[in-house]
């Protein structure tokens, strides 16, 4: 079974950096960090495990049912394989790269 792992966000995050795919390069376009469910379609933004928005990509608040494993502090450190991290912006689920394709195409592209 595939998994999606917090060590993986972290990879992944590194290999997004300076290409606009990742939160602290987009933000100010109006992307906020999400997942997305491959298999069902559902998102969740990014949240910490109290619900309050995160500004960054953490497995803290996603539901139950797709968690697979804990740390010893009780954090989710493993979900379902069918889990990307990616971006919502106006209600829309964007890949870290399709957020990155369009940050580099300049803000009025998106606006």
């Amino acid at each position: 079974m595939l998994t999606v792992s917090s060590r993986y966000l972290q990879l992944e995050t590194q290999a997004h950096r300076g290409t606009g795919g990742v939160s602290a390069e987009n933000r100010q376009l109006g992307f906020r960090p999400a997942f997305r469910d491959t298999e069902t379609g559902q998102t969740y933004p990014s949240t910490f495990s109290d619900g309050r928005p995160a500004p960054f990509h953490i497995l803290d608040g996603l539901p139950e049912p797709l968690v697979l494993a804990r740390d010893r502090h009780g954090r989710i450190s493993r979900v379902l394989g069918s889990i990307v991290a990616g971006f919502l912006r106006d209600g829309i689920f964007y890949t870290r790269a399709e957020a990155a394709a369009l940050v580099g195409e300049g803000a009025e592209a998106i606006a």
